[in-house]
């Protein structure tokens, strides 16, 4: 009997599950995670051989390393021939399973190796989600955090809420991963951060962005010095947001903002990851369009250590058909551009310009724009599952995360100091 035929009859023997919608991780589910692996590991094989082209035989891009393959060496680490876990999981409680924890973080937990969902808390849906994950439920923060299997929650409620909720799960001893951004003031920050380190737990912010496939590529690309020094960059994230009733992110006592503390302190992080700390800051805020109490529309200019200059957008006012997210560094010999990258999902184009030889300015260099970019593959990974393993690694192994937590501390006085840029018209100093 062959080993699909084998999967088979042992699936067909077991009790029926619960029909939450989750199939059991054993069996024919098993098996095909392990080809769905085999193939992707197949496929990057074949990427890594892939000759550079020859519009910059001098300075060919560096190959993918294996860093950037993290998601995938994490899962196929933990598991066995067919599938099966080899390895403590992280348990996980879910503090808010609303749109953003029903949609995006809770499907990408589930596709990880080394964390499993044990329980949901939500104020209006608990049992349906419950129901849906086949998991416990409840509608309040204490009878969750009470519950004797839960290593670490997940964290995604509105955020005014979100500084008492990490230091009750700090008392009862949980590892935590908060949604960006921590709260609602790098002061409070710093008290939720103090609170964790005092009970010795883990504490990680939700910047799942960083872990794109094409953002990690990005920065390997510029790592390697390939496309020279950069110069200047732009980041763009826009989304129509109307008024809507009971959004408390167009209220500034739940939000702490609007599109700037929302967006931007996805946008700050992850240009801080590719060009480096950001030291100074300047703004224009605005609500352009809409009738709300916080921002529609936001405008950063940021300088960074390097010397490097950037520009953040974000608006709830742009149609979403109309946002392109792109990310655009430019340097002193290429540049790298990616559409559709900055956002919830794992795909998007990256294409590239390295100037053969680094020569520099010649009177007959190409001048089409077209031509002269070449589209680069990338790691089409969940970036959800990524941050979630990157989180569980840490519990695991009893140390702090990849993204440290005060992290979240500094990246909210970036976002103080452009609300008060704006206010004052004064270029805010950071360092």
């Amino acid at each position: 009997m062959g080993r699909i035929e084998s999967a088979r009859a042992r699936a067909l023997s077991r009790p029926s599950a619960p029909s939450f919608g989750v199939p059991p991780l054993g069996g024919l589910f098993g098996v095909k995670l392990l080809k769905d692996l085999q193939l992707r590991k197949a496929r990057l094989k074949a990427e890594l051989h892939t000759k550079p082209p020859d519009a910059c035989p001098l300075h060919p891009l560096p190959t993918p390393s294996r860093r950037a393959r993290l998601c995938f060496r994490s899962a196929s680490r933990r598991l066995g021939k067919e599938g099966k876990d080899v390895m403590k999981k992280v348990r996980f409680g879910v503090i808010g399973a609303g749109g953003i924890a029903d949609r995006r973080a809770l499907p990408g937990l589930l596709e990880t190796a080394s964390c499993e969902l044990a329980a949901v808390m939500d104020v209006a849906n608990a049992e349906d989600l419950g129901r849906k994950y086949g998991v416990a439920w409840y509608d309040g923060e204490e009878a969750l955090l009470a519950h004797p299997n839960i290593d670490a929650v997940y964290i995604a409620t509105p955020v005014h809420l979100h500084l008492n909720q990490i230091k009750q799960a700090a008392l009862a001893g949980k590892n935590v991963l908060v949604e960006k951004p921590i709260c609602m003031t790098s002061s409070q920050a710093e008290e939720a951060v103090s609170a964790c380190e005092k009970a010795g737990v883990v504490l990680q912010e939700g910047y799942m962005m960083r872990f794109h496939g094409a953002h990690r590529r990005i920065k390997e690309i510029i790592s390697s010095g390939v496309i020279g020094k950069p110069v200047y960059a732009r980041a763009q994230l826009a989304c129509w947001y109307p008024p809507i009733q009971g959004a408390w992110r167009q209220h500034l006592n739940f939000g702490g903002g609007g599109a700037l503390i929302d967006m931007g302190t996805h946008l700050f992080d992850l240009l801080e990851m590719l060009l480096g700390p950001i030291a100074k800051v300047a703004a224009v805020i605005r609500t352009q369009v809409h009738d709300y109490e916080v921002e529609d529309s936001a405008i950063t200019l940021l300088e960074f250590e390097n010397g490097c200059q950037a520009t953040v957008d974000t608006s709830f006012c742009v149609p979403d058909a109309a946002s392109r997210t792109r990310l655009e560094i430019y340097a002193s010999r290429g540049a790298v551009l990616s559409e559709g990258t900055i956002g919830q999902g794992k795909d998007g184009k990256l294409e590239v310009y390295a100037e053969a030889g680094g020569k520099g300015y010649e009177a007959g260099q190409l001048k089409d724009f077209q031509s002269s970019f070449r589209e680069e593959p990338f790691e089409h990974v969940n970036p959800y599952t990524c941050e979630f393993e990157s989180f569980a690694r840490a519990v695991l192994a009893g140390k702090q995360a990849e993204l440290d937590a005060r992290r979240g501390v500094h990246i909210l006085r970036i976002v103080e100091m452009a609300y008060e840029s704006s206010k004052t018209g004064i270029t805010q100093n950071l360092r």
